[in-house]
């Protein structure tokens, strides 16, 4: 049996606090979160480059790639799973559970 407690979901903004292409960071449980859009959805993965310590929110969000641009050395991060695709980096962030309706955008924490 498992002693650990169910993660919490999180309201992190309305849906409309974020424009269609924006990335913002948010803090959550003690992490920083990066909330993007693409279109009509959200994504939130780990903020932090995999590469280096840098915040992937302050980046580019690329709406056709449906990924997030490291501002420091142009690593993309794949928001709906959080993996590397180009380099310098390799490690893959995490990606969080989001969940959107009248009342917000919500994230549920994967544990790392």
């Amino acid at each position: 049996m498992s002693t650990e407690s169910p993660a919490a979901r999180v309201r992190l903004c309305g849906r409309d606090d974020l424009g269609d292409g924006e990335a913002r960071c948010f803090a959550v449980e003690g992490r920083r979160v990066a909330l993007a859009r693409v279109g009509k959805e959200f994504f939130a993965v780990d903020d932090t480059c995999s590469h280096a310590d840098f915040s992937l929110s302050e980046g580019d969000v690329d709406v056709d790639e449906c990924a997030l641009e490291c501002p420091a050395h142009g690593s993309l991060f794949d928001l709906r799973t959080g993996e590397a695709l180009t380099l310098p980096a390799v490690v893959p962030v995490l990606a969080h559970e989001v969940a959107v309706s009248d009342d917000g955008v919500f994230v549920t924490l994967r544990e790392r």
